[in-house]
């Protein structure tokens, strides 16, 4: 979900899609999930390719979940996923999260994962959602801080892919290190009931190793992010080649282990 003043780093090559289909509301929003019931009406802002808007939708079943991201093209994966599910219940719009284009009191549920580190507002954007959200609800957002992402063993590649993301993720408009700033920007957007959180992925197996270590090997390479570093001149090709070999034996090391902190909100209205 990208802003007016914002580029979104990552885009979407398949390199990027990989990632986030793996995402699930039990893995990527076990916060919210103690505040759903059926027959909610919730929006999920940025769904992305929609794993997580369909494990919400059959939380609340009856009820009716509203996905949206920025462009027709951002929402093909999440209509693909809905319809390999059989879930009808979800509809789809293009919308801005600093604008979006319904009523106040609209939704008892607004959902936002990995959205705000993107966006170009997200103090305004954390007022959208509270003003779609009918008084009793709840919006519930998570975002990953890039400068918690550690790792072992050392390894320089991945310590120059970390400095290079966060310097084309900014040059963007946007701030990798959201997890940390998500409670001040909530108070800083009128919320006054809020529950802060936090939660980590942890790959260590090896066949998470493979995974993770491999789809950002892909990305360092094919993704937008790789597109916008040359553009720049954050990077050349051989820094890219090298950050994606790094990746790729940080992943083939049995001793390889990495973890990720997110920031959690449960914010009522």
């Amino acid at each position: 979900m990208t802003g007016k003043d914002a580029v979104y780093t990552h885009g979407h090559h398949e390199s990027v899609l990989r990632s986030h289909r793996w995402r699930t509301a039990e893995n990527s929003a076990a916060h919210l999930l103690p505040h759903l019931r059926p027959g909610m009406r919730l929006l999920d802002v940025g769904c992305g390719p929609g794993t997580i808007t369909a494990d919400l939708a059959e939380r609340i079943a009856p009820g009716a979940v509203t996905a949206v991201d920025i462009t027709e093209e951002a929402l093909g994966p999440a209509r693909v996923e809905a319809e390999r599910r059989g879930r009808s219940d979800i509809t789809f719009a293009v919308a801005d999260v600093h604008a979006l284009e319904f009523p106040e009191d609209t939704f008892d549920v607004v959902h936002a994962h990995q959205v705000l580190q993107h966006v170009g507002d997200p103090v305004q954007a954390l007022r959208e959602m509270r003003r779609v959200c009918a008084p009793g609800g709840v919006v519930a957002v998570r975002d990953s801080d890039y400068a918690t992402f550690t790792w072992f063993p050392d390894t320089p590649a991945l310590e120059e892919w970390l400095d290079l993301y966060q310097r084309v993720a900014r040059a963007n408009g946007g701030e990798p290190d959201a997890g940390r700033r998500l409670l001040s920007w909530a108070h800083a957007a009128g919320f006054t009931d809020v529950s802060a959180t936090s939660s980590a992925w942890c790959f260590a197996t090896p066949d998470d190793r493979a995974w993770w270590g491999g789809m950002w090997a892909d990305r360092v390479l094919k993704s937008d992010m790789a597109r916008q570093a040359l553009a720049s001149g954050a990077a050349t090709q051989e820094d890219l080649h090298r950050i994606s070999e790094g990746w790729r034996s940080w992943a083939a090391n049995p001793d390889g282990w990495l973890s990720l902190l997110h920031g959690e909100l449960i914010c009522r209205v």
